[in-house]
């Protein structure tokens, strides 16, 4: 797939696309739906470095499974949607700062999450699988007890393993997923917690690291953010996703980039 060549690319791209995107937005502080239709646009935060969720095309334009969420958002307000690059350390900044009205970037819902953020009901999901080389024998969180294991920054496999296992695991951090992958792949740690489907496809093109995956952490499921205090978009929001799921329009969004079903989510 295509996606995959631009793995490693995204992020020497991400930073110019990021900072052209800012300097073009209206100000993102809308709360209330009202507001949002009254300015003509919504200002979303998505991710470009997490094939197939959200990619750079090869247009250089953000594209993916979030991508299209967040048009269709777009279509159902009859509003200009503004896609606000991002990584995922900078997901909450940007929010809380009113760089953007909402995200839609593969956010994994916790309940430390949610002293900061609102989420929605979930419109997608992610595995998160620990990879490391076919010749180490890791079969559960024990087994990384003293070993180096790489985590994009402030992901949900970050708070896991260091609520998990504390000072028992050296956790490596790095700035995006691409970073993470490659440093397994050239010996900088023994193991990384990563999305399933992206690192089964990254080891597959890169066979010569005889990597593999070694158990799943969890099955994450994924929830549109807000600001706290936005509950009359909130609402907006998770009616939308309701209506969506039930009319068939998100399982297609879905099956488009992982060409299977969308998987059953929760809801709350």
């Amino acid at each position: 797939m295509k996606w995959l060549t631009r793995t490693l690319t995204a992020p020497l791209l991400l930073g110019l696309v990021l900072l052209a995107g800012i300097a073009m937005l209206a100000p993102a502080k809308a709360q209330t739906i009202d507001e949002i239709l009254s300015r003509g646009t919504i200002n979303i935060g998505v991710l470009v470095d997490l094939p197939p969720y959200g990619i750079l095309n090869d247009k250089q334009e953000p594209d993916g499974y979030d991508i299209d969420v967040a048009k269709l958002m777009g279509t159902y307000l009859g509003v200009k949607v503004n896609l606000v690059p991002l990584t995922s350390p900078n997901r909450i900044p940007f929010l809380l700062t009113n760089k953007v009205d909402l995200i839609v970037a593969t956010f994994g819902i916790t309940p430390e999450r949610a002293k900061q953020v609102m989420f929605s009901i979930p419109y997608s999901a992610i595995e998160n699988v620990v990879f490391a080389g076919k010749d180490k024998k890791i079969t559960s969180m024990d087994d990384l007890k003293g070993l180096r294991v790489g985590v994009p920054r402030g992901t949900v496999q970050d708070v896991i393993l260091a609520k998990t296992l504390g000072s028992a695991v050296k956790i490596a951090r790095f700035d995006d997923d691409p970073s993470t992958y490659q440093a397994l792949l050239t010996g900088q740690v023994d193991a990384i917690a990563e999305t399933g489907l992206t690192g089964d496809n990254f080891y597959a093109s890169h066979p010569e690291g005889n990597i593999e995956r070694k158990f799943t952490l969890l099955q994450q499921p994924n929830g549109i953010t807000m600001r706290k205090d936005q509950f009359n978009l909130h609402q907006w929001v998770n009616t939308f996703i309701y209506f969506t799921k039930n009319n068939g329009e998100l399982n297609a969004l879905w099956e488009k980039w992982f060409h299977k079903p969308l998987p059953n989510l929760p809801v709350f």
